[in-house]
């Protein structure tokens, strides 16, 4: 165990909240070596391919394709990190999965986590908005997509699906805490990332041990558009979701470029978002109030901001706001 390469540090979470931005920041610096798999997602798994049961929802199982499971080509990525480099990856989902929490701490117990949190309605907004731009989301009512998200998880869907629970940073955290000190978290708030960029990386870097006032942000990739429900686009998304199913059969790689042509029709009908409706904000944000007082509680901070029936979403210019929406 001792010869074998593994993180030194991870970004653990929380999807949708900028850690796609941050990941390749960090790789623009010179001491920190970043996994070339943007997601490995290794940790999630046992040695063992992603179980059927948690691969039900639209598009799960060829994703499910992507996932790095095996040690030795988890191992792989990095080899050629330099020896003198401090090797990271980043997996948004290792903070939400208790089980990838133990598994990660077990395999390095001096592991330095960075975790992203960013206002829960907020959050599964935007992840409702990226798998609506993949074509895979059925539902073209927000509201009504949170409303089937206990269903939908007893029907094994897979965690990117869990539009509430995965904001519920508070026991989430509270889990992590039991598992490794303090001072081996890092908790960021989304703002901080896409807001205060210089000082956000300067603070990872401190935390990291490497040299301040090198890592440069980088513009985001991937932009998910809002798509919007006329016929066409529903059209276009049914056929994204067989496409997908079909994908399961195949390397992840032919899928992708066999669809290609697809999403760019179903994103050529992109308009702007539309405000989300306070009565929805107040129904989702309901789910969450009792973990926002726990992570309040967990981390000394306050979180009130997060209680208004306009959330973060108003803070930050329009690009910032599609950056977050890039990646996951």
């Amino acid at each position: 165990m001792s010869a074998e390469r593994l993180p030194q540090f991870v970004i653990a979470g929380a999807p949708k909240a900028g850690t796609t931005a941050l990941h390749a920041a960090l790789a623009t610096h010179p001491g920190l070596y970043l996994s070339p798999v943007k997601e490995p997602k290794f940790y999630l798994t046992d040695g063992r391919p992603p179980p059927a049961r948690t691969q039900r929802g639209p598009g799960d199982a060829h994703s499910a394709q992507e996932w790095v499971w095996r040690r030795d080509r988890y191992l792989d990525l990095f080899r050629r990190a330099p020896a003198d480099a401090v090797r990271g990856e980043s997996t948004p989902f290792y903070l939400y999965d208790r089980a990838a929490q133990r598994r990660l701490v077990a395999d390095v117990p001096d592991v330095k986590v960075i975790a992203v949190v960013r206002d829960p309605v907020d959050r599964a907004v935007s992840n409702w908005v990226h798998l609506r731009a993949d074509g895979l989301e059925p539902e073209a009512d927000f509201g009504r997509a949170v409303a089937l998200e206990d269903e939908r998880v007893a029907a094994g869907w897979a965690p990117f699906w869990h539009y509430t629970r995965m904001g519920r940073y508070g026991e989430q955290l509270r889990n992590l805490l039991t598992l490794v000190p303090r001072e081996q978290l890092l908790l960021l708030r989304f703002r901080e990332v896409v807001a205060e960029q210089a000082r956000t990386l300067d603070r990872v870097s401190a935390f990291l041990g490497v040299a301040t006032g090198v890592a440069r942000a980088v513009p985001a990739e991937n932009v998910k558009p809002y798509v919007a429900d006329p016929p066409r686009s529903r059209r276009l998304a049914r056929l994204a979701r067989a496409g997908a199913a079909a994908g399961a059969h195949v390397p992840p790689q032919v899928w992708r470029q066999a669809g290609r042509p697809l999403l760019t029709a179903l994103h050529a009908g992109a308009t702007e978002r539309p405000p989300l409706p306070v009565e929805v904000r107040r129904a989702v944000l309901a789910r969450v109030l009792d973990d926002i007082a726990l992570l309040e509680e967990v981390t000394g901070e306050s979180f009130e901001d997060w209680r208004g029936d306009t959330g973060r979403g108003d803070y930050a210019s329009r690009a910032a706001a599609r950056e977050a929406d890039s990646g996951a």
